[in-house]
């Protein structure tokens, strides 16, 4: 499910360019502040972080890539992306040893025995083999400045190398690589290094805190000096403060707040993750109705809570195996681009990197997660690159009040929405397409019509409302018996995104479907790979053989300017 048909592969790159235009212009360098859950610049206007994660922490501490290609046909190629911001990671190492800090790109790749990349440094990135480790991270930085790409520094581990274990040293204060005075001082002296870099946003304090050490008493006390430091030393800065257990867990949080000095400067955000991984083997062995529900319900409790208490939720690693061939990663990520969708977090996605220099003793590892090929030259997949694109364009928040709150169909397995066809004939049936050309639609859970909230004028007064017609048929929107089952739609499952009918009783080609029943319709895409039509839900009973996501759409809340569609015909 992860891979989709080749008729909706090409209508995806056809649309691509469409989606794109709907995800704003590349985000200047400016500073950047919170107001409530937002992250918002200057003027008050919601900056939505949409990055993706560039590591620089592994063992030569050279940021990835840079022997594939040219530092500026890689930014480029963020920016042709559509993302507006680079997680860039380092090791605390690189602000701490002097003497790891003074070595050059060409005696660190020597030292590891990567005389290989040395020459694809050399023929792509000449000025860069003579430089120190951390002159190399600073003119990365600037070379994604000059394509107004944000960043966010992270600092992903102690000592340089593959992140992470339990018992690699590195997990928790105390443990042997992890000396939280040496890591708050050198907090302080990344963050005085790129105080006056304008694009350096902000700074991710410590990634994946974890380990048998790991406790939320020391979690304060170190996690709140970290954060003095960084202030102190670039009071510009976002402060980012991830959790406990790999950087999956905020929940202690509900009970007491952190408590900093510049509190009130509205600095403050926090991370979270969420891998296939996180959720065990329930992705592949479990229903993914069941699955999905309880990963979204887990989510608000360790994290998303966060947003109602007024503080910005930075989801800055999730990701997949972009192949199509891993069954947990296919069922997870719909249901966290849904959920990411619901909550319209801030987020970077894991990762750019489509190989690496060297990882865990392998040279020129694959990096099967990233967006990237192999040989860092364009995308890895053009079918999954449009999923994670969606999750760019804001739905709502500060400078996004262009109109009235209503509901958006998402369907996250495509990153398509719900949307009128385009011509005034077909008008009256739905078709996946951009989301930012999507109707507002009118929606009240558990149970109620679908309605277009502002075609009623265009219709005498008349609601008009979505409609199922049986099995295999278009849903078809009309001023009639809205009210009726078939027009009475429900959120049938725990996933909450079977959108169904009860047609039962009318006999209009309910039943069983691969692991469904009870007579309920639901939402799904035509065998055209386009249209949405009713089918009889699948996957209702929990079967961990069914695959249900086809059929998944989000009722997701949007404040953007709606599109202007074509009248329908009467």
């Amino acid at each position: 499910m992860w891979l989709v048909s080749s008729t909706l592969r090409a209508g995806l790159c056809l649309l691509l360019a469409v989606v794109l235009a709907g995800h704003g212009e590349p985000a200047a360098a400016v500073t950047l502040s919170t107001s409530s859950r937002w992250i918002v610049d200057p003027a008050g206007h919601r900056v939505k972080l949409a990055c993706v994660n560039w590591p620089s922490h592994l063992d030569p501490v050279v940021t990835e890539g840079l022997g594939r290609q040219p530092v500026g046909a890689i930014t480029g190629m963020i920016v042709s992306m559509g993302f507006n911001c680079v997680r860039l990671t380092y090791p605390i190492a690189l602000a701490t040893n002097a003497s790891l800090s003074a070595l050059t790109v060409r005696q660190s790749l020597l030292a590891h025995g990567l005389s290989e990349t040395v020459g694809g440094v050399e023929v792509n990135n000449p000025s860069f083999l003579d430089l120190t480790l951390i002159d190399s991270l600073k003119a990365v930085v600037n070379a994604l400045g000059e394509k107004n790409v944000m960043v966010i520094l992270d600092n992903h581990i102690s000592t340089p190398g593959w992140c992470c274990s339990n018992d690699d040293g590195n997990g928790f204060f105390g443990d042997r690589d992890f000396d939280p005075n040496v890591w708050v001082d050198g907090l302080g002296s990344m963050a005085t290094t790129f105080a006056d870099v304008p694009n350096v946003v902000g700074m991710s304090l410590r990634n994946e805190l974890r380990g048998p050490r790991q406790n939320s008493e020391d979690w304060y006390t170190y996690m709140q000096r970290g954060a003095e430091a960084v202030h102190a030393a670039n009071p510009r800065a976002l402060v980012i403060m991830g959790g406990l257990s790999y950087d999956y867990d905020l929940s202690f949080l509900a009970a007491r707040q952190v408590g900093v000095s510049f509190a009130a400067e509205n600095k403050l955000v926090f991370e979270v993750h969420w891998y296939s991984f996180s959720d065990a083997r329930a992705w592949e062995a479990e229903g993914a109705n069941e699955v999905c529900g309880r990963a979204a319900r887990d989510f608000a409790r360790r994290g998303a809570f966060l947003l109602a208490g007024g503080f910005p939720l930075f989801l800055s690693e999730f990701g997949a195996d972009s192949r199509g061939g891993d069954r947990k990663d296919n069922r997870y990520f719909p249901c966290a681009a849904a959920v990411a969708a619901e909550h319209d977090v801030d987020w970077a996605y894991w990762a750019l990197q489509g190989s690496y220099a060297l990882r865990q003793g392998v040279v020129g590892m694959d990096e099967v997660y990233g967006v990237l090929d192999w040989s860092w030259s364009k995308p890895r997949n053009q079918t999954v690159l449009p999923r994670i694109q969606a999750l760019q364009r804001p739905l709502q928040g500060p400078g996004y009040g262009e109109a009235l709150p209503y509901t958006v169909l998402f369907h996250p397995l495509t990153g398509l929405c719900a949307v009128r066809r385009a011509s005034a004939a077909a008008a009256t049936t739905l078709e996946l397409g951009p989301c930012n050309e999507t109707d507002a639609w009118a929606y009240a859970p558990p149970s109620s019509t679908l309605v277009l909230r502002d075609a009623a004028a265009a219709a005498g007064g008349l609601p008009t409302c979505l409609r199922a017609e049986g099995r295999g048929q278009p849903a078809r929107l009309g001023t009639n018996a809205c009210g009726d089952p078939l027009s009475t739609w429900r959120l049938a499952t725990d996933s909450a995104m079977h959108v169904a009918v009860d047609a039962a009783a009318l006999g209009l080609g309910g039943g069983e479907d691969g692991g469904g029943g009870s007579g309920m319709l639901c939402l799904d895409v035509g065998t055209d790979g386009r249209s949405i039509v009713t089918n009889p839900c699948a996957c209702q009973r929990g079967d961990g053989a069914c695959d249900p996501e086809g059929q998944w759409f989000k009722l997701v809340t949007s404040t953007r300017r709606v599109a202007r569609r074509p009248a329908m015909l009467a």
